[in-house]
């Protein structure tokens, strides 16, 4: 396996998958001097998750692509995109910003089993129909890893994205996102379900009438 040394690491509360683009605004003077090195060295920069103080075990190197804006006083928007999962080895604390050492992981080569794929696009079409979005057929047309794209609209919460994001293998990865569209869906259609008796009954007693 790869590794790097001294990546440079910008903590957020959130999960970066490869692929994924992310807007950023830079404002922290710490993050300023990292955007900086990345810019002028043209290397990427690691997004790993932080929740309660604590860095996962688990991230994406992220390369800068865009400088949206920048600003008088050196703050900047920026749009990166993922690329690499790694694992954290050794965290450093000399610089403004933390680097660490790094070990990239080498995403399995399987291919994708084509029940699991034709399965868990039928569920997020209907979870995206539930949710009223637009379902777009080019969306699972032509992508490296599904279970990634899939990832970014499936109603995962902070803990289930790393989860996702750590674990080994698309298949396995897509039988994690069927076990939770399973889970859901029913979820949500009984929601769709009581607010469909509120509009065609007036209200109930626990649900005031919608406004028009």
């Amino acid at each position: 396996m790869a590794s790097i040394d001294s990546l440079p690491l910008f903590p957020l509360n959130l999960v970066l998958y490869p692929g994924e683009q992310l807007p950023l605004h830079i404002f922290e003077e710490r993050y300023k001097e990292l955007t900086r090195y990345c810019l002028d060295h043209d290397v990427s920069f690691g997004v790993i998750r932080s929740a309660d103080e604590a860095l996962a075990e688990v991230g994406t190197t992220a390369r800068i692509e865009e400088i949206v804006s920048r600003y008088d006083d050196g703050r900047m928007d920026i749009r990166v995109t993922g690329e690499e999962r790694f694992r954290l080895l050794e965290v450093h604390d000399e610089k403004s910003y933390y680097t660490a050492d790094v070990v990239l992981i080498d995403e399995q080569g399987q291919d994708l089993d084509l029940d699991l794929k034709e399965r868990v696009i039928t569920q997020h079409m209907k979870l995206l129909e539930l949710a009223g979005r637009t379902v777009r057929p080019d969306l699972y047309q032509d992508v490296e890893a599904l279970s990634y794209v899939l990832a970014q609209n499936a109603a995962l919460d902070g803990d289930q994205k790393q989860e996702l994001l750590e674990i080994e293998g698309e298949n396995d990865r897509i039988r994690y996102l069927i076990d939770h569209f399973e889970s859901l869906i029913p979820r949500v259609e009984q929601k769709e379900d009581i607010h469909r008796r509120i509009r065609s009954n007036g209200h109930f007693k626990d649900f005031p009438p919608e406004e028009a």
